[in-house]
């Protein structure tokens, strides 16, 4: 007899600020999306600086991380560094409302503009990025460098004008 888990939706998450508790958590879910996933040294400093990066966990009802997402300030920019979700739970949601509260914590700090890389391969996150108003604005060739030793390309994205009307429907903001 098989069993089939009921799958999380993004109205059944919780967003909270990232805390030391859950780097095991965030690396353990970045090893099931990324080639090369974060060091345990590289998160704690992330951690260190509240100030300048947005670190959220996205947890189910009974309190496992389904996901996590960052954002580094720089200037007037927010640069999204990571947005991953467990596998099992993709294309549910849950990445888009990750990558709204960052664009909402970009608003909120003042900041005119976002950008982020994505591998020019993964069409579902590039295909996310533009319902948020991303574009394309140029590739990093092997940008991406996996353990084995190959590279991908990155495309780069921007969104300008985060107080855009536009923009602000994209991330659940519009106020008119």
């Amino acid at each position: 007899m098989t069993v089939v888990a009921p799958r999380r939706t993004a109205s059944e998450v919780t967003l909270r600020p990232m805390g030391d508790g859950d780097v095991d958590a965030v690396r353990a879910l970045d090893a099931l999306v990324q080639p090369t996933p974060w060091s345990e040294d590289f998160l704690r400093g992330q951690l260190a600086d509240p100030d300048g990066r947005t670190l959220l966990v996205a947890e189910g009802a009974d309190g496992t991380p389904v996901g996590h997402a960052a954002l580094v300030v720089v200037a007037d920019e927010g640069h999204v560094t990571s947005i991953a979700v467990d596998p099992a739970l993709q294309r549910h949601g849950i990445g888009a409302t990750l990558l709204a509260a960052l664009c909402r914590d970009a608003r909120d700090r003042g900041l005119t503009a976002m950008t982020l890389e994505v591998r020019t391969s993964n069409e579902a996150a590039i295909a996310l990025y533009r319902r948020f108003g991303f574009a394309p604005a140029g590739v990093r060739p092997g940008y991406y460098t996996d353990p084995d030793g190959t590279t991908a390309d990155a495309l780069v994205m921007w969104v300008h004008d985060v107080d855009d009307p536009a923009f602000l429907r994209a991330i659940g903001e519009d106020r008119s």
